[in-house]
């Protein structure tokens, strides 16, 4: 089981780009999907708890299912799993980068490379409003949330507060009237 949490967690972690939010699909084929090792509940659940803690979203994942699985060994074991191809990666890239950062073909790769990463972000995003019940009445909310933070610069942890508000007032009026 370890090795297979390992075998896991490094495709998700060596074949993934634009981080943690790109993953969110690739994790749950492989979790889900895959390996049955969580329903399509508990990946929600999973992924609102590790979203709420620091650190990337695929180290909390992976430490997150690992911990279920394993224990202390299966979260350390999917931890480096997740993050060994990206470190190898990474020391590469700043062995040979600095002699091709300028190259043509270099640029053009990571040009082509965008708009891909933006659909590895969207597509989770579309699943995941799915099936948290966000309907084309409440999606004014994300968005309306996404322009405070993009246009006005408004922090998004206000923003977290007065949602907190709105939800806990909307219920207090709502069981009020019962």
């Amino acid at each position: 089981m370890l090795l297979d949490l390992f075998i896991a967690f490094f495709k998700i972690g060596a074949f993934t780009f634009g981080g943690g939010y790109a993953m969110i699909s690739v994790i749950e084929q492989e979790v889900v999907t895959k390996k049955k090792w969580l329903s399509e509940t508990e990946f929600v659940d999973m992924l609102g708890t590790v979203q709420s803690l620091p650190g990337p979203i695929s180290i909390n994942s992976s430490v997150y299912v690992g911990y279920k699985l394993r224990g202390t060994l299966g979260a350390m074991v999917a931890a480096i799993g997740t993050a060994l191809p990206s470190f190898v990666i990474i020391l590469l890239l700043a062995i040979v980068f600095t002699d091709v950062q300028d190259h043509p073909t270099i640029e053009k790769i990571f040009k082509g490379i965008r708009p891909a990463v933006v659909a590895l972000i969207v597509a989770p995003l579309v699943r995941l409003s799915q099936k948290t019940g966000i309907t084309y009445k409440t999606v004014i909310i994300p968005i309306a949330a996404a322009l405070l933070v993009w246009k006005l610069g408004i922090s998004p942890i206000y923003i977290i507060i007065a949602a907190a508000t709105g939800g806990l007032l909307f219920n207090w009026i709502k069981n009020r009237k019962k």
